[in-house]
This record gives C-alpha cells, structure tokens and sequence, in this order.
C-alpha cells in the first residue's frame, strides 16, 4: 500500500515551491487515490480498510492545500517552521488594515442596480491585482528566505482572499435580487 511522503508536495512528486503544475497535482491525485481508495479494500481485513480510508483522508487534505494558492503558501510557511496561525498587530501594515477598511465600506454600500455590477468587477479588478502583487512578492520572500517578511504577507493574502470571497457573496446576493 502506499507510503505517506515527508511532505505533500513530495507525496504528489511536485518540487517544494509556490508556482506548482496544477494539472500534474490533479492528476497525481487521481492516481493515488484510485490506488488507495477505501472502496478497493471493501474485502480486505480490518486493519487494511483502515490504512486506506487514512490514506484517502490525507491525499484529500494534501490535495486541497496544494490546490489553494493561500493554503499552499501557509504551508510552505509551515514547512520551514512558522507558524502561521498567530497574528501580530505588527504583521499587519496600517495602510493594508486602512485599505481594506476602504474597500469593505464599499462593499457594504452596495445596493442593487446596474452600477452596483459595475462597481463589484471594479473592487473585484482591485482585489485580484491586489492578491496577484502579494502572491508575488510572497514568492520573492520565500525564495529569498525573507521569513518574517513571507508571514507578513500570508497575512496580507489572507485579507485579501477574504475580501475577495465577500465581494463573490455580494454578487451572488445582488444576483438573487436581480432575478426577481
């Protein structure tokens, strides 16, 4: 049966970087977990059907976090032993807590209406180029071995994935108003 790697990127023979081939991931996945799926081993003993519902659960969590550009970075974050679940005050730059800040008032003043579509892609356009900048100098800091610098901003790309999911439910919720 199959052996759980030292780390997930190893588990799916994918380099240990940020930047991964999505499709090698996905279909890496789809091989091992045909090999281990719990349902192969319906007929073996005990111990067997539960070696593999294990190792089902575990290529779903190692897939999940290497699929998610924010998961995958608090693991790498992880990897090199930080953690990344405490948040300091100082992690977090004024103007970024001011921005977004900004950009949630916005958000909340939306009401419906073609011009709140219009403004949505806007905040939705600002968030992305946002999120892509930090997910860059994310890279930067982590190939430079800037830690403290690579906690900061999965700090940042937290905010901004978060900010980005709120605008996604304001469409939906502006969406469900329209279509009555």
């Amino acid at each position: 049966m199959l052996a759980i790697a030292d780390n997930y990127f190893a588990q799916f023979a994918l380099p240990v970087d940020f930047e991964i081939n999505s499709g090698r991931l996905g279909s890496r996945y789809r091989e091992l977990q045909a090999e281990v799926h719990p349902d192969r081993f319906a007929a073996s003993g005990e111990e067997q059907r539960l070696q593999a519902i294990k190792l089902s659960s575990y290529l779903n969590e190692a897939y999940e976090t290497l699929k998610s550009p924010l998961r995958r970075a608090g693991y790498l974050l992880r990897l090199r032993g930080i953690d990344v679940e405490q948040v300091a005050q100082s992690d977090l730059a004024p103007e970024l807590l001011f921005e977004q800040m900004e950009l949630r008032e916005s958000l909340a003043e939306l009401s419906g209406g073609e011009s709140a579509f219009d403004r949505l892609d806007e905040l939705n356009r600002k968030a992305a180029s946002r999120l892509a900048e930090r997910q860059r100098q994310f890279v930067q800091a982590l190939a430079g071995n800037r830690l403290d610098q690579a906690r900061k901003l999965f700090h940042e790309l937290q905010f901004l994935h978060k900010l980005q999911t709120e605008i996604d439910k304001k469409e939906e919720s502006l969406e469900s108003v329209a279509d009555f």
